[in-house]
């Protein structure tokens, strides 16, 4: 499973590259604005630089015709660039113009089965279901996860299930025993994938000892 970190920190990313763990980096406007005032293209430009694997970078246009010029111009800015395109009529038509056009596209803000289904007949390189988004209003987003890899599975569709809204390690090894191809996860739900009390507590047994052996 690959792992690309969400986040549009330079900071984050850095460190998560560091770390040699990142495959790659999702970005969202929510994300983008609490960079404060900062040039979207610039920005994108910037975060490929640091990784060299996909980066996805959104629309916000909410027409098919926005959606391909946004899309069109963010694509140039790196060869490594994903245009997002929400999961809409106008997004999936956008999808398939910007696919056709030679352009990776990640439909975002999936939340059924039937919409990743849709988006997978449009040529997206990536699905998106948000799964803690969907913990949030009282559903189950892992089962909305397993139906996706389910129902992919039985067809030859080059679309790759991309697990985001991850809210905590359990989201992550969940999604990696359902064999989702992609888990896209904040800087601190990295962090807490490394720890564990046990360790600490042994790491710090064994420097003890060590110290008192005197050598």
């Amino acid at each position: 499973m690959k792992f690309f970190i969400d986040t549009a920190n330079l900071n984050e990313i850095r460190e998560a590259a560091a770390l040699g763990l990142i495959d790659g980096v999702t970005t969202n406007p929510s994300l983008i604005a609490r960079e404060g005032d900062v040039d979207f293209k610039q920005h994108i430009a910037a975060i490929c630089e640091i990784v060299q694997g996909p980066v996805s970078a959104e629309v916000t246009s909410v027409d098919t015709e926005g959606m391909l010029r946004e899309g069109r111009e963010v694509a140039r800015v790196a060869p490594n660039v994903v245009v997002k395109c929400p999961l809409t009529r106008d997004g999936l038509k956008a999808t398939r113009q910007l696919t056709e056009e030679g352009f990776k596209v990640n439909v975002t803000l999936c939340f059924s089965a039937a919409q990743a289904i849709l988006a997978a007949k449009a040529g997206a390189a990536y699905i998106s279901p948000f799964i803690g988004r969907l913990d949030d209003i009282g559903q189950n987003g892992l089962v909305l996860l397993a139906e996706i890899i389910e129902i992919y599975r039985n067809y030859d569709w080059g679309t790759e299930v991309l697990a985001a809204s991850l809210r905590h390690p359990i989201h992550v090894v969940e999604a990696a025993r359902m064999g989702a191809d992609v888990a896209t996860l904040p800087f601190k739900v990295i962090e807490q994938l490394m720890k564990h009390p046990l360790t600490d507590k042994g790491l710090d047994a064994f420097l003890s000892d060590w110290k008192k052996s005197g050598r």
